[in-house]
């Protein structure tokens, strides 16, 4: 019996590890390590579909804007995030080409450019949360704010940052595209960093708008959206632990959503880091979804055989 389709959700160390200092060479070469371990998953058979952060690199698109203002105008939030996805598609679909030829494997491989319906009266509009951009200092933080109207919050040690809205996502705009890719045998890269943020206007297009959807919600509504049984998330841990970093910490190799829902409750899963993913994982399972396994990069595909990782179930 064929498998059904894996969606692959890429963590920021795919891309970009920490402490790196993001030239093109140095992303070049984590996507390329990242490849050998999609093109091992495509390899026992398994359709995949990936999805991937851009946090670092909005950040560093940001930035530029920033140093260039006084020379180029600069761009909104949502034409960053459409410019950050086209630069890591294209390092992933460049590199997964020549990955898959390499090991004899013929998958055209495609990158989606993905915006992602959210709902203007998101509460998470009124109450920005999600930092992005560079560091500040308090007055230019408070020129920025009357200016623009940006929310400035400070961070201790480092100064003041930009926070924007992050709404939950509704629907994927090229959903349909995506889906008939799959269907047509082609590994899909869709949705980078959450997708687009966008609002339907009932009286005209859509429109982008100032935010950040986060990626592990969106991978969750990907996957139930082409159908997929299992989602694969990413991160820079073998497996997900209660008392993450304490001296009484512990693995957890399995877990039932109602389990996962009482570990949140518990707040074992902070919002910053875990949380997000348990919660995605939650939305995944509950819209009919099999299965859902956390994992690090070069564990991928032992976690998906059941080898290790956390395995999330109905």
């Amino acid at each position: 019996m064929a498998k059904k389709a894996v969606v692959v959700a890429l963590g920021g160390n795919a891309i970009l590890r920490h402490h790196e200092v993001g030239t093109a060479e140095g992303q070049l070469a984590n996507v390329r390590r990242t490849s050998q371990q999609i093109a091992r998953i495509i390899r026992e058979g398994y359709p995949v579909v990936v999805t991937h952060g851009n946090g670092p690199q909005v950040g560093d698109i940001l930035l530029r804007n920033e140093m260039a203002k006084d020379t180029l105008p600069p761009m909104p939030l949502d034409i960053c995030g459409a410019e950050s996805q086209g630069m890591i598609g294209y390092m992933l679909q460049q590199s997964l080409n020549e990955t898959l030829r390499a090991a004899g494997l013929d998958y055209p491989v495609v990158t989606v450019l993905t915006q992602t319906v959210v709902d203007i009266d998101d509460p998470a509009f009124e109450n920005p949360t999600k930092p992005i951009g560079p560091f500040y200092t308090e007055a230019q933080a408070q020129d920025l704010a009357e200016k623009k109207g940006w929310k400035m919050v400070y961070i201790q040690g480092k100064g003041y940052r930009r926070v924007v809205p992050s709404p939950r996502p509704i629907a994927l705009v090229e959903g349909e595209a995506i889906t008939r890719l799959v269907r047509d045998g082609m590994v899909v890269i869709a949705a980078g960093g959450g997708g687009i943020p966008v609002v339907a206007n009932p009286r005209g297009p859509l429109r982008g708008v100032e935010g950040v959807v986060d990626k592990d919600y969106t991978a969750a509504l990907l996957a139930g959206l082409i159908g997929a049984d299992d989602l694969l998330i990413l991160t820079d841990v073998e497996c997900v632990f209660l008392n993450y970093g304490g001296p009484d910490q512990q693995p957890i190799r399995e877990m039932t959503v109602a389990e996962a829902k009482q570990h949140l409750a518990e707040t074992h899963f902070p919002p910053g880091s875990m949380g997000p993913k348990i919660e995605a994982a939650i939305r995944f399972l509950e819209a009919g979804g099999r299965r859902v396994v956390i994992t690090s990069l070069d564990s991928a595909c032992d976690a998906l055989a059941g080898r290790v990782g956390t395995w999330i179930h109905p």
